[in-house]
């Protein structure tokens, strides 16, 4: 037996006595998304009640595992990056508390103690002949966790792929080893609609060959896509790595040839697709996953030219404040890499920052283009970062415009039934 094997052995424990190493006081760190290790959480929530004032925290949980109750906040509580469906109503209840940063900036927020991390719990590979772990599916904020933790939990599973990029870790910084075989959770591409093919439509037509995409989640993001496999030699520097970039590889869109910062690769800091996408991961020398203070620096990604951002918004107001995250002051989803992103392809030479939405909400009984936002609406990205705005009605480009002339350009593309009322409006705000 190799010293890493028996290395290995001596830390392999059960999912229990992994999470008994849990403290009151701790924060325990998640990754992303597919990221979370199932078994591990699963016995932390059944530990909850021995426990007190442990707070887990995450982006985008996507089990509802059995530690999100109200009932037992004192014991356990989950203090979100950002919201999903998982924590959604909690957060909107208040008994689920969050952080608002940028994706980009969560690792800062760790190293310097602004954010805490005690414990890392998370999926991994099995290990390589080195002693190394992938943490491929996410390694985002939690390479930064990993740094900063007391205790390291990996959940090993032979279905989590081994990726390249700054994604590893070593057995040496492991505390406990949890084995399973679970499936990994799967997220299919959502249904795409005719409003979604038209946004997609206007998108596409915006983006050139040689292009290199950041693609944000969504209905509308992922119609881009579906538009895109008949361009040439497109590249990616991303967050998220789902089935609509998969699909773009796989047609031969993508190469990653013109890209002008780090050639030849597919880069993102997260995955978030279908068992094919995890298997189209493992060991591939084309695709690379990062931390996401990588990923997402704007500095970093406008190194990029042609760099096109693709994300959606839920509301924007006359003068390009968009409101991507709240509905009113009830969190909805949170901050994320939009505004990285949306820096990102405006600092790029001959980049373009597309924020998307449909005209209306509601079932078109509410604009949503509208004189000024919802009150209590948190705004992700400001007037100043602001490009090009596309609903199924055409394209706005407000950067550089004056209020005057985006209140025009925005009404332009908002539904027709609501131009009249938005026209009053940007009247009595001198806006027209």
């Amino acid at each position: 037996m190799s010293k890493l094997q028996a290395l290995y052995d001596s830390k392999r424990m059960t999912a229990s006595d992994a999470a008994g190493q849990v403290r009151d006081g701790d924060t325990v760190v998640v990754p992303t998304g597919v990221g979370e290790p199932p078994a591990l959480l699963h016995a932390l929530s059944a530990r909850r009640h021995a426990l007190r004032d442990v707070a887990v925290s995450q982006i985008l949980p996507l089990r509802k595992f059995a530690y999100l109750d109200p009932e037992t906040r004192a014991n356990v509580r989950h203090d979100a990056y950002f919201f999903g469906g998982a924590n959604r109503a909690g957060g909107q209840a208040g008994w689920v508390d969050y952080v608002p940063a940028y994706f980009s900036e969560l690792p800062m927020l760790i190293e310097r103690g602004l954010s805490p991390a005690d414990v890392v719990v998370s999926l991994a590979s099995p290990m390589d002949e080195h002693g190394y772990f992938s943490l491929s599916l996410a390694p985002d904020y939690t390479m930064a966790a990993i740094r900063r933790a007391r205790v390291v939990l990996l959940e090993v599973n032979p279905n989590v792929p081994f990726a390249n990029g700054d994604c590893l870790v070593h057995i040496s910084r492991v505390a406990g080893l949890v084995e399973s075989d679970d499936e990994l959770f799967e997220v299919g591409l959502p249904e795409i609609g005719p409003v979604q093919q038209a946004i997609g439509k206007y998108v596409a037509e915006l983006i050139d060959d040689g292009s290199t995409l950041q693609i944000g989640y969504g209905g509308i993001p992922d119609a881009v896509v579906v538009q895109l496999q008949h361009k040439r030699e497109l590249g990616i520097h991303t967050e998220m790595l789902g089935d609509g970039i998969l699909s773009l590889i796989e047609s031969g869109a993508v190469t990653n040839r013109k890209k002008t910062f780090m050639p030849g690769r597919t880069i993102a800091t997260f995955a978030l697709g279908s068992r094919r996408l995890y298997r189209t991961m493992h060991r591939n020398p084309g695709i690379e996953m990062h931390p996401v203070e990588f990923t997402n620096d704007p500095y970093l990604a406008a190194r990029n030219d042609k760099l096109c951002a693709i994300n959606a918004t839920m509301q924007i107001d006359l003068i390009g404040q968009c409101g991507s995250e709240s509905l009113g002051h009830l969190p909805y989803s949170g901050t994320g890499g939009q505004a990285d992103f949306v820096r990102a392809a405006n600092r790029s030479k001959d980049g373009k920052a597309f924020i998307v939405l449909p005209s209306t909400a509601k079932k078109g009984t509410v604009s949503r283009i509208a004189p000024v936002l919802s009150p209590g609406t948190h705004v992700t990205t400001s007037k100043n970062d602001i490009n090009y705005v596309v609903t199924e009605y055409g394209v706005a480009q407000l950067r550089g415009k004056t209020a005057k002339q985006r209140a025009e350009a925005l009404i332009g593309i908002a539904h027709p039934d609501f131009r009249g009322e938005l026209r009053d409006a940007a009247r009595k705000m001198n806006l027209l």
